[in-house]
């Protein structure tokens, strides 16, 4: 009997002793990717990358795209982007492609995202669509700092699942905070969260599998929400007041979302043009 304990406790031991080590492997393979970029008005002032993420710049471009090498996000991985736009400058961050959230084994995913506009400068923040599969954790992220004068066009656009496919999302934990400051003072705020089964009434999202979220911060912002209004449709709103304009969007999927969006950015870009990689 004593042989028995002694060996039921030697398997007790070496089960903690497993455990522990695939933890330790499970936070080890986990990726990280960190962003900091610096434009300058004649171009890029500083770059610095890590892990997993990357940043490119067509030669004698001022449109930056962000790459993830990883492949897709997984619970437990961790992203930081940091953008900052000098005095006059004028950048446009994208994406190389839509971003997969995967399911989780536990802990959430986590992106952060800085950005800094100075004086006379416009960033335009306009990343691909974050796809959430079902059963991910994703908290997202976004600080903005504006000088006085500066311009800015942030767009975050999830879609829920791949309808496709035929996926069904039975559950998920997403977070989405924004916060936006000028010359230090809070300018907006908001927070969205999503945790369980997806709230599907008339009054959320009823039976979308798209949002968007638009915030354009300059001085014609007022009056850029007259012209939205007419390419809305029926599942879109904005408001604009204080010089700013806040836009939402539901559509059935990721696509019909896009092709509303295709028709709305001209209205807030540098020479009306979408990112090259904004094709249909």
């Amino acid at each position: 009997m004593m042989q028995k304990r002694a060996a039921a406790r030697e398997r007790t031991g070496d089960d903690v002793v497993s455990a522990l080590a695939a933890s330790d492997r499970f936070h080890a393979e986990r990726a990280r990717g960190d962003v900091r970029l610096s434009m300058g008005a004649k171009g890029i002032r500083r770059l610095r990358e890590s892990g997993s993420l990357k940043i490119r710049l067509p030669s004698g471009s001022q449109d930056a795209i962000l790459i993830n090498t990883a492949g897709g996000i997984a619970g437990g991985d961790r992203y930081r982007i940091a953008i900052e736009a000098e005095p006059q400058s004028r950048i446009i961050v994208t994406s190389q492609a839509a971003e997969r959230v995967y399911r989780t084994l536990g802990p959430q995913a986590e992106i952060e995202v800085r950005h800094r506009v100075e004086d006379g400068a416009g960033l335009y923040w306009l990343p691909q669509e974050t796809i959430l599969y079902d059963g991910s954790s994703l908290r997202r992220e976004i600080e903005v700092d504006l000088a006085a004068d500066a311009r800015f066009l942030g767009l975050e656009t999830t879609v829920l699942g791949r309808r496709e496919s035929g996926e069904t999302i039975q559950s998920l934990a997403f977070r989405e905070n924004w916060t936006i400051r000028r010359e230090g003072r809070l300018l907006h705020s908001e927070r969205l969260r999503l945790e369980g089964a997806l709230p599907r009434s008339s009054a959320s999202l009823g039976e979308a599998g798209a949002l968007s979220t638009l915030i354009f911060v300059a001085p014609e912002a007022e009056a850029l929400g007259a012209r939205c209004q007419p390419l809305l449709g029926e599942t879109g709103g904005v408001s604009a007041w204080n010089g700013r304009l806040v836009l939402r969007l539901l559509a059935e999927d990721g696509y019909a979302l896009r092709k509303r969006l295709a028709t709305l950015l001209p209205l807030f870009l540098p020479k009306s043009t979408l990112p090259t990689l904004w094709h249909l």
